[in-house]
């Protein structure tokens, strides 16, 4: 590998190392490092190499998410929000089916699921992706988020998505079928 990276200026041969002289694989004939040969390391891929500073686990480490800016100020709202306002509503519309979710924040568990691709729903409706087809999503929905005891939810639109059309009328379906809905809109 050595010899690949370095090209023509490592040879095979002996190298001294104080007082010994040591066989080695490849020994580089130009001055680099000082015309000083290095010694290799005492194991190829041993465990030795990759254990902790407390000798305790070889090589297994876990990065940690650390803050770009460790400094910065986490207001209370930020800390607080998942707990005053645990559940919240995810809506998914693509060209052939419609899905809603109401999800609690802090265990990540959904509470109600409804979609038109389920198969008691599909039998009922002409189209999956209509306006129709939209509201009947929200009329499911908040009857199962009833029946889970969520009676609230927030609602914060994907980037790319704008809140009309059929995304405002699932959120519109909820609201008429008793679920208290917050909208975020920036």
């Amino acid at each position: 590998m050595l010899k690949q990276v370095f090209g023509k200026a490592w040879n095979r041969g002996v190298y001294a190392y104080g007082d010994r002289i040591m066989p080695c694989l490849y020994v580089p004939t130009s001055g680099f490092h000082n015309a000083q040969v290095h010694r290799a390391p005492r194991s190829f891929f041993g465990v030795e190499d990759f254990v902790d500073d407390n000798n305790s686990r070889p090589y297994t480490y876990q990065k940690e998410k650390k803050s770009k800016n460790p400094q910065k100020h986490v207001s209370f709202k930020q800390r607080t929000i998942a707990y005053l306002e645990p559940f919240t509503l995810d809506v998914f519309i693509s060209k052939r089916f419609v899905s809603a979710s109401i999800t609690h924040r802090v265990t990540c568990k959904q509470v109600a699921v409804a979609g038109t691709n389920s198969k008691d729903i599909k039998a009922a409706l002409k189209s999956r992706c209509d306006i129709p087809a939209c509201i009947a999503i929200g009329q499911i929905l908040a009857d199962r988020a009833r029946e889970a005891d969520v009676y609230t939810a927030s609602y914060t639109p994907r980037d790319r998505d704008k809140f009309e059309g059929k995304i405002r009328a699932v959120v519109q379906s909820l609201i008429d079928s008793g679920i208290d809905v917050k909208i975020y809109l920036d």
